[in-house]
């Protein structure tokens, strides 16, 4: 026997094993995908939740937003305060989420349902004054994706869910 049909099995069976490893790693990247977009679903649902779980907490705080969102001035200089801690930690929340979307690590559903609940909540009057002051505090590729939002023909927040008088029209 010939060396030359020797060296064509042992290129072929070395041929399969690459093409076998290949599809191997291809398999293990996608379920990594997989995995890392599951984690900042999570990621950015917790953020939220973070920010809102103290205003279903503490009657105080869910007042203090509420007001805030619709009608700043009738807020006390220290509930201000406390209304632009939120409004920075809600934002930056939805910074997060943005940054995996842009990643492409949300579901577009997932981000449908994240993007509306932001185009009612950056035009509420407190929170949309307060981004005029503080912008600079959110990365420019935010502030950008910021200025591209339609406002909602109706706006919905928790200022004015309850309360159809305050809806804009």
């Amino acid at each position: 026997m010939s060396w030359e049909p020797i060296n064509a099995i042992a290129q072929a069976i070395g041929a399969f094993g690459v093409v076998a490893s290949l599809w191997y790693l291809a398999v293990q990247v996608h379920r990594s995908t997989r995995v890392a977009k599951i984690a900042a679903q999570d990621s950015a649902a917790t953020a939220l939740r973070d920010v809102t779980k103290p205003l279903m907490e503490n009657a105080e705080l869910a007042r203090i937003w509420q007001v805030g969102l619709e009608n700043l001035s009738a807020l006390s200089p220290e509930d201000q305060s406390l209304f632009f801690h939120a409004c920075y930690q809600f934002l930056k929340a939805f910074e997060t989420i943005h940054t995996h979307y842009a990643y492409r690590l949300l579901d577009l559903e997932l981000w449908q349902g994240w993007l509306e609940l932001l185009r009612h909540y950056i035009v509420a009057p407190g929170m949309a004054h307060y981004w005029e002051l503080r912008r600079d505090l959110f990365s420019q590729r935010f502030q950008k994706f910021i200025a591209t939002l339609e406002r909602p023909e109706k706006r919905f927040t928790v200022g004015t869910l309850f309360s159809p008088e305050k809806i804009d029209k």
